[in-house]
């Protein structure tokens, strides 16, 4: 487990919106990457979801990666060889811990495996795994090519040595890494998500429109994106079940609007779905995805 420049074989499982992007930037870095998905129509949309990422980024002047270094499949075993392994498959604690016991199999002792969650414990996903000392979070945030953060999360049992290693290649990616310990929502999400549920709660209210809601956080505060527009682009049913779980784990404080659990329900996730508390009329088809069940 070392830093000192991008690692030479990522591997991520799970190709949606997250897991593209975290392939994206490693990729741009230098790295070969082998993306695993559930079946081969998830897989292609994979493939082109990272190769217009990468277009996009080429047209903006940044040097295109070798074109060989991507491999898109099916085949757990493309995994095989990798320093980092980033799993990046929907927020259900079962899906997470089942693909990173499978994916633990096949890497060397020496790897590092890590998981891409805004908010589930890294303690309870470690504790089906083998080797807990080389896991912790890597919590990228959306989208990933243009974030600058990335957050860093150790487990109980996370090794002083993975989270070197960690920190090591989030830098190589040109991203800044911050550490914080296993707690729920670590730091981010716990106090995004509570701004963010608290400017659902004033839309349900009347207090005021989404944009003129984001423009007073955005002028008066300075945030780069409103809250109301950051979680049409992480998605309203990914809002919902973080704070459902924050709900759980701290109380009443993070108990999703009425009408967040609405819109949910009538299919209005945001920017995946074309509409949320904006419309996204150019909406790529970019939903969370990943490899399901280990075959």
């Amino acid at each position: 487990m070392s830093g000192g420049g991008a690692p030479e074989r990522v591997g991520v499982v799970g190709g949606g919106r997250m897991g593209a992007g975290i392939a994206h930037a490693f990729l741009m870095a230098g790295s070969q990457v082998a993306v695993v998905e559930r079946d081969q129509a998830s897989a292609d949309a994979a493939r082109e979801r990272i190769l217009h990422s990468i277009a996009v980024s080429v047209e903006r002047g940044e040097t295109a990666p070798d074109g060989d270094n991507l491999v898109v499949g099916i085949a757990w075993e493309a995994l095989a060889g990798s320093q980092l392994v980033v799993e990046a498959v929907p927020e259900l604690p079962e899906l997470k811990a089942e693909a990173l016991r499978h994916a633990e199999e096949l890497l060397d002792p020496t790897a590092v495996l890590a998981t891409n969650t805004s908010s589930l414990s890294i303690d309870a996903l470690a504790a089906s795994l083998r080797r807990p000392g080389g896991f912790a979070g890597m919590h990228f945030f959306n989208p990933v090519p243009a974030s600058a953060l990335v957050e860093v999360v150790a487990g109980s049992a996370t090794a002083p040595s993975a989270l070197t290693a960690v920190t090591g290649w989030v830098e190589a990616i040109g991203k800044t890494a911050i550490v914080v310990r296993d707690s729920p929502g670590f730091a981010s999400s716990r106090l995004g998500v509570l701004l963010g549920l608290e400017a659902v709660r004033m839309i349900e209210e009347g207090v005021g429109s989404p944009e003129d809601i984001d423009r007073a956080m955005e002028l008066g505060y300075r945030h780069p994106v409103g809250p109301l527009r950051l979680t049409d682009i992480v998605g309203l049913d990914v809002r919902l079940d973080i704070a459902e779980y924050l709900a759980r784990e701290l109380g009443p404080r993070f108990e999703p609007p009425e009408l967040l659990r609405r819109m949910v329900a009538e299919g209005m996730l945001g920017r995946k779905s074309g509409r949320g508390f904006y419309a996204w009329p150019d909406a790529r088809g970019t939903a969370a995805s990943g490899p399901g069940r280990p075959r």
